[in-house]
């Protein structure tokens, strides 16, 4: 049987989409105030086994996959990809086949994303994309489930990126297209997404723009989100950091966005930079809600690639 992959947004259909973050709301809901390692009472995974694969620096990423498989009874086994036979030349594709007859699925947070496409074209297990140079989905999960849970189904609300054109902001266009909301992307002109990725979406139906004015963006938005000015691989700081100034988000910046807008960022944040702490420690910020709802929309991500969704 071919396996179930949940390696981009782009690749799910509307309706999958649809049924894995209302899992994610479920299981969120049923376990109100419970310990964070007490399984879930039907513990779906059980007897269940994770592989995660770090080729970059983790902690949401990593502890979020450790604690939903804890509470859906399974196992997680975690692999620095430096500790690995793959820090001494074995391909991907050979680990792939390997691991396929040890262990029930895999998580791989990698640096390059066509590593992630070819340990997955050789893998019989599913492959979970928790984050490459392209796409981070896994994350985009979570601030789907997070705006819903503030403020309702997301389809029709509108969503402000400010800042760099990065993996995160490229999985935001994927779910545009797939969700029915409006995504607005302001970033300087070096730093936007890839135009192929944003033609595919538009193509699909996806109401997104791209522009270098952050203050048209924001204008009236329900969601702002911003994300880190460099990234873990990023070789130009010093130009990033004279770039993007302009598309920090302040007081005056949120100002703009809509009365009740919600301030989202994936983490870490570098204070003082792309977000000041009145903003991400204020009462329209909703990152601690985020940050822990990677869990919840994971849980539901790997009953879905297991076949239990």
């Amino acid at each position: 049987m071919t396996p179930r992959h949940f390696l981009d947004i782009a690749d799910l259909s509307r309706e999958e989409l649809r049924a894995i973050l209302d899992e994610a709301h479920a299981r969120k809901a049923a376990r109100l105030d419970w310990p964070k390692a007490k399984r879930d009472e039907d513990a779906p995974l059980e007897g269940y086994a994770l592989a995660m694969i770090f080729q970059k620096n983790s902690t949401r990423t990593r502890v979020s996959f450790e604690v939903a498989m804890t509470q859906l009874g399974g196992h997680t086994i975690s692999l620095s990809a430096a500790d690995t036979q793959l820090g001494r030349g074995e391909t991907v594709q050979d680990t792939a086949r390997v691991l396929a007859r040890m262990v029930d699925c895999v998580m791989i947070r990698a640096n390059a994303h066509d590593d992630v496409l070819s340990y997955a074209t050789a893998s019989a297990i599913p492959v979970i994309n928790g984050l490459t140079d392209l796409s981070h989905p896994c994350q985009i999960l979570a601030d789907v489930m997070t705006i819903e849970e503030w403020s309702g189904d997301i389809a029709g609300k509108s969503v402000a990126w400010l800042g760099d054109g990065n993996n995160v902001c490229m999985s935001f266009v994927h779910a545009a297209e797939k969700l029915g909301f409006t995504l607005r992307i302001a970033t300087p002109a070096a730093y936007a997404p890839r135009t192929q990725e944003i033609a595919a979406a538009r193509a699909a139906g996806a109401d997104v723009s791209i522009s270098v004015d952050p203050h048209t963006a924001i204008a009236n938005a329900d969601v702002v989100v911003t994300d880190t000015w460099v990234s873990m691989g990023d070789t130009d700081k010093d130009a990033r950091l004279a770039a993007f100034p302009p598309y920090a988000i302040n007081e005056a910046m949120m100002a703009r966005a809509a009365k009740d807008a919600m301030f989202l960022h994936c983490l870490p944040a570098h204070r003082g930079e792309e977000v000041t702490d009145a903003v991400i420690d204020g009462a329209r910020s909703a990152v601690w809600d985020e940050a822990e709802n990677r869990i919840h929309a994971q849980k539901a991500v790997l009953m879905w690639c297991l076949g239990k969704l």
